[in-house]
């Protein structure tokens, strides 16, 4: 695989903001370190969480060889967190499949903000970085087992 060829997009939720800000800059900063240049990344926010597979299918549709997809559901009072948790995995799942395209799963879904938190940067690590090292990882696999 060449690394200079490719094209990754991240898609980050605005909803809880302040923690997925913490994930997409971990995002970021992995695909950099990982070799990608900036002119590589097609960074896009959407509103919430729900609306992440549509940017990714249009990602994928744009050109992008892999998508990071970067989100904070966090637990309410209500059935809600269910539906949406389930609707952005189905999505994303669905997505990799149809487009044979790895999608890093940075969609942390948690009890309460403080679960959230450690998994933006603290002591859980950084999920969006971790996806970002999936997708990478993914491509390279494909690469491999795609390859004569």
């Amino acid at each position: 695989m060449d690394k200079g060829t490719l094209k990754i997009g991240v898609v980050t939720a605005l909803f809880n903001r302040p923690v997925t800000e913490k994930l997409q800059q971990g995002a970021l900063s992995e695909l950099e370190k990982l070799g990608l240049k900036a002119t590589q990344i097609k960074s896009v926010e959407v509103p919430g969480a729900f609306e992440i597979p549509l940017a990714v299918q249009a990602l994928f549709d744009d050109g992008c060889d892999g998508v990071v997809a970067i989100g904070a559901v966090i637990r309410g009072d209500t059935a809600h967190f269910d539906f949406v948790c389930n609707a952005v995995e189905r999505g994303c799942t669905e997505l990799q499949l149809q487009y044979k395209k790895p999608v890093g799963f940075g969609v942390i879904t948690t009890e309460h903000a403080e679960q959230a938190y450690d998994r933006a940067g603290g002591k859980k690590g950084n999920k969006g970085a971790e996806a970002s090292e999936v997708v990478m990882t993914m491509l390279n696999l494909l690469d491999e087992i795609r390859t004569p």
